[in-house]
């Protein structure tokens, strides 16, 4: 896909492991001309993650690695995000740990960062509902900012 600026779109990879509503915020932010990203691949380690569903409505490659052997799983990975010339890789929701020897593969400092504020009154789900507000807000803003360099 090609930008109205006439450049092209970097390819994407968004990882998740549950209910997806970070990949949807991102898919949603994908589709504005001014996005410098074209989702390609979704990467989960849950079969059973809601958030494929978004693969099937929005026709996006989705691959499912067991973790069972993480080296293996990580090599796995890596060989799907050279196959389908990824160049940026989206962690949103993934719930397992990568590698330090997975990272070096990557430029994986800090790019934006929110602090959420925590009352007495919260509990885990309403914390959870906080800082998942935020996320879909800075994920769009964090990469606009890597890419406007």
């Amino acid at each position: 896909m090609v930008l109205s600026t006439g450049t092209t779109k970097i390819k994407t990879a968004v990882f998740i492991s549950g209910t997806g509503s970070n990949l949807k915020s991102l898919i949603k932010f994908s589709k504005f001309n001014k996005s410098p990203i074209l989702i390609n691949l979704i990467i989960t380690n849950n079969k059973l993650a809601k958030g494929l569903k978004y693969g099937e409505i929005f026709k996006i490659k989705k691959k499912i690695i067991n973790f069972n052997d993480k080296n293996f799983a990580e090599k796995k990975i890596l060989n799907e995000l050279e196959k389908n010339k990824i160049e940026l890789i989206c962690l949103a929701g993934f719930m397992k740990i990568l590698s330090k020897n997975f990272i070096k593969n990557f430029k994986g400092k800090i790019i934006l960062q929110k602090k959420v504020r925590i009352t007495k009154k919260d509990t885990a789900d309403s914390l959870s509902k906080k800082v998942l507000a935020q996320e879909h807000k800075l994920y769009p803003k964090a990469i606009m900012k890597i890419f406007s360099l």
